[in-house]
């Protein structure tokens, strides 16, 4: 039947370009990186050719098509069921002979085959050359030379496929001579080929292979389709055992030897080497001395220093000249909104003010991520990130994790400055399924993006001095709580879950561009800033309700009204008689106030002498009246009436301050924070962070906006840090390491505990992953703060006391044998 659309699936093995062939068809912009396991689900996307469009699925990246990963399964089974009109096979041209593998597999499959040898430009540096024709003859299938990273032979791949997908011309199958099986494979295929139900929907020369390798999914396919299944299987197996017996050797190594035999001809048939290549590639001599078991892990400990210290340090050091922009984003606002009274605030004035005040504090660690996320997109493209992972496994397999647990720790944040939700979602590609769970359960414990803004702002305010010190010690102190919390879940409640080894390739060393890089880092930014603009600013809104509500009794009320109307009255009393005092009766009085806050704020802002005569101009012009008294100089009435302004205008400044108070003491939220404080107390919280802690449990980046809401700014342009060192004198750098480490450990976010159930298909685990790192959390905390101020320790020495604990609890652990 003709296809209305042709679809095109992409198969490779990992890290052979196949993200970026996919960008460079569709013109999509999927994540592509100089590591194994980018793309752990099928991608799709489409493009028109000559009039045609043609759907492009993106597989896994997979070094073959057996059940063995579920990279290896998703690819296989959607090549198997989907029915493609083509497969791209893109295949790295440097390592052509590993990259025939799975052309082989791909070709067993009698499914028209266009081979993408991508990367050219790397075969070339390497003085490799390669006969394409020769290739092609030997393969019997299109290859087309291609460098699509620089959109070399684009063209020439796009005509390939558009011909390969509507040819009608049925090709002669590829065929591998597997020797001495070949006998066995014929009685297998001669009674495959018997069962018309099956022979129609699979080659049956793959279905009599697969058979004879043992596959699972072969088998299942058998059992599905065949008439008399368990006679077929056990005429398999018979044959199996037999080869076995006569040649003294299992028929999948035979299979796999003899692919990689076949595979070494072809290759050494169409490979042209124009010169001698040095036994050792750059990449090679790097190497040495990246991954050396010794000074691996030393490189490793000071690249991730100085990634904290060029991002967090210096990139901190940017906010100060972004700050001032988001303080004059906030007077803008404020300007345009309904004016206050003295004592009352418009109900949207008070909330569109809080929204921008919980937005403002996230905002202003823009410059910090946009460092850091630049820099991990460095250690991405220049192909670091495999070498971290050989370095890690070592350390990984002590605990019961996997070397393919890195990247979904990288993801998380090993680095700080992760997410979750696809650290999570990248589980899937471990083939190792204790690791894979104890994987998944742990990540919501590494230092992800939204934590992030809580750390600084707490290390800014306690650490001041150490700063690079701490976020050094809040980023690696997770990994030793993640490490020994893996072994002991593979030790219990995972115990009974199958195992695996690792397998991953080390990509050549690329200099990365800074179009990748800055791409890259703009686009992690902008995911963060929508997150913000979205769910941080809905959960505002909701706690802005909780915070509002019930409010102030009537008899308060009635009180504070009493104050107000003293201190007025108190005001004019001491301006009776004065020339002035007729123009500020009755509403004028606020009017002044509101005129006094903008001339002060607009003089704080204010660069230089021109600029302070400009303002000075402006406002006289606006009032003159007002402006001698915001100006008296020698007037001696204007300066009665400004001393006395300046009691009244406390007076209300303070009014506010305790109504604020008193309302958020009262409010839904305020009680439930303080109900909590005699559970959290020894952990040093009181009632304020355990609102901001109530609410990230949706978003962990709204404790730091529910904390800049909640300690208002008192003056124009002042930064959060100084509002909450001001707001809770009582607290010393013991609070600020508790609380760390407490949202270090805090449970996963929502969308996190979807993707949690999502990957585990239980429920059960979702809770499992909500209980225990809150349980851990105040443990942590409380023998941090309660056990730091017993021993009358400072926060730095805590911290050291700490990390010391918990590297002693890592290297005990790690002496612990795998079960």
């Amino acid at each position: 039947m003709k296809r209305k659309k042709a679809l095109v699936a992409l198969a490779g093995q990992p890290n052979s370009g196949k993200s970026t062939v996919f960008n460079a068809l569709t013109g999509a912009s999927q994540h592509v990186a100089n590591y194994p396991g980018v793309t752990v689900e099928k991608m799709t996307g489409s493009y028109r050719h000559d009039g045609a469009k043609v759907e492009v699925v993106d597989l896994p990246g997979t070094y073959s098509l057996t059940s063995y990963s579920l990279e290896e399964r998703v690819s296989r089974d959607f090549l198997l069921h989907e029915k493609p009109s083509l497969v791209v096979n893109v295949a790295d041209a440097s390592n052509l002979k590993r990259n025939l593998y799975l052309t082989f597999q791909l070709l067993e499959l009698e499914i028209p085959v266009v081979v993408d040898l991508n990367m050219m430009d790397v075969a070339e540096r390497r003085d490799i050359e390669i006969d394409t024709k020769e290739l092609s003859r030997q393969l019997g299938a299109a290859v087309v030379p291609t460098a699509i990273k620089t959109g070399r032979g684009k063209k020439k791949l796009l005509e390939s496929i558009h011909v390969a997908s509507r040819s009608k011309q049925v090709c002669e199958p590829f065929r591998i001579d597997y020797g001495s099986m070949e006998s066995f494979l014929s009685e297998v295929e001669e009674r495959v080929s018997a069962e018309t139900a099956i022979a129609a929907s699979y080659p049956s020369r793959w279905l009599a292979v697969k058979l004879m390798e043992g596959d699972s999914e072969a088998r299942r396919l058998a059992r599905k389709h065949l008439l008399g299944p368990d006679e077929i299987l056990a005429f398999v197996e018979e044959k199996r055992k037999e080869f076995e017996s006569k040649h003294a050797e299992k028929p999948e190594k035979h299979i796999a030897f003899r692919r990689y035999q076949v595979a070494d001809t072809i290759s050494k048939s169409a490979l042209k080497r124009q010169t001698v290549v040095s036994s050792q590639f750059l990449s090679d001599k790097a190497d040495r001395f990246i991954c050396n078991r010794f000074l691996g892990p030393v490189i490793l400990v000071g690249v991730i220093y100085l990634l904290y210290y060029l991002s967090i340090v210096q990139g901190y050091n940017l906010t100060n000249y972004t700050w001032p922009l988001l303080a004059k984003l906030r007077s803008l606002t404020e300007s345009i909104l309904p004016n206050p009274g003295f004592i009352e605030e418009p109900v949207i004035r008070a909330l569109t003010l809080w929204f921008v005040d919980s937005i403002n504090a996230l905002l202003n660690y823009v410059p910090i991520f946009f460092i850091l996320f630049g820099l991990i997109a460095i250690l991405e493209d220049s192909g670091y990130m495999p070498r971290m992972a050989f370095i890690l496994d070592r350390l990984f397999q002590r605990f019961g994790l996997h070397g393919q647990s890195t990247l979904p720790m990288v993801l998380g944040g090993i680095y700080v400055g992760g997410c979750a939700v696809p650290a999570v979602m990248s589980c899937k590609g471990i083939p190792d399924e204790k690791a894979r769970m104890a994987t998944i359960l742990t990540i919501p414990m590494l230092n992800c993006l939204a934590k992030v803004p809580l750390y600084v702002l707490l290390i800014n305010i306690y650490f001041a001095q150490h700063k690079g010190l701490a976020m050094f010690f809040i980023s690696t102190v997770t990994l030793l709580m993640v490490l020994p919390m893996a072994k002991i879940l593979t030790h219990t409640v995972l115990k009974d879950k199958e195992s695996a080894p690792f397998i991953m390739e080390m990509p050549p060393y690329h200099v990365p561009t800074i179009r990748g890089v800055l791409g890259r880092a703009v686009q992690r930014v902008w995911l963060f800033i929508r997150k913000i603009i979205t769910i941080v600013a809905a959960i505002a809104i909701i706690l802005f309700v909780l915070l509002l509500f019930p409010g102030l009794s009537d008899e308060r009320k009635v009180y504070y009204s009493t104050q107000k109307d003293h201190a007025t009255a108190k005001f004019y009393k001491k301006v009776e008689g004065n020339p002035y005092a007729e123009h500020v009766q009755g509403k004028n009085l606020m009017a002044l106030v509101i005129y006094w806050d903008k001339y002060k704020k607009a003089k704080m802002t204010a660069k230089g002498k021109e600029a302070a005569r400009a303002i000075n101009k402006k406002f006289k012009e606006e009032n003159p009246v007002f402006f001698k008294i915001v100006q008296p100089k020698k007037d001696k009435d204007a300066k009665k009436v400004t001393r006395a302004f300046k009691k009244v205008f406390s007076a209300r400044k303070k009014l506010l301050r305790e109504i604020k108070k008193e309302k958020i003491d009262n409010s839904f939220l305020g009680r439930l924070g303080q109900a909590m404080v005699p559970f959290t107390q020894w952990a040093g919280f009181n009632w304020r962070v355990n609102v901001s802690l109530l609410a990230s449990f949706a978003a962990k980046e709204s404790s730091v906006a529910t904390l800049g809401a909640l300690y208002q700014q008192e003056e124009e342009g002042e930064s959060l840090e100084k509002r909450m060192e001001k707001g809770e004198e009582g607290f010393t750098p013991l609070h600020g390491l508790a609380l760390m480490l407490f949202m270090a450990l805090y449970p996963p976010c929502v969308a996190t505990s979807i993707m949690i159930k999502v990957q585990t298909g239980q429920i059960r685990w979702l809770i499992f992953s909500m209980i225990v790192p809150t349980v851990l959390g105040i443990f942590v905390a409380t023998l941090v703060f309660s056990g730091g101020n017993l021993l009358g320790l400072s926060g730095l020495q805590a911290m050291f006391a700490f990390y010391g604990l918990a590297l002693a609890t890592t290297i005990g652990t790690g002496f612990v044998k795998n079960r």
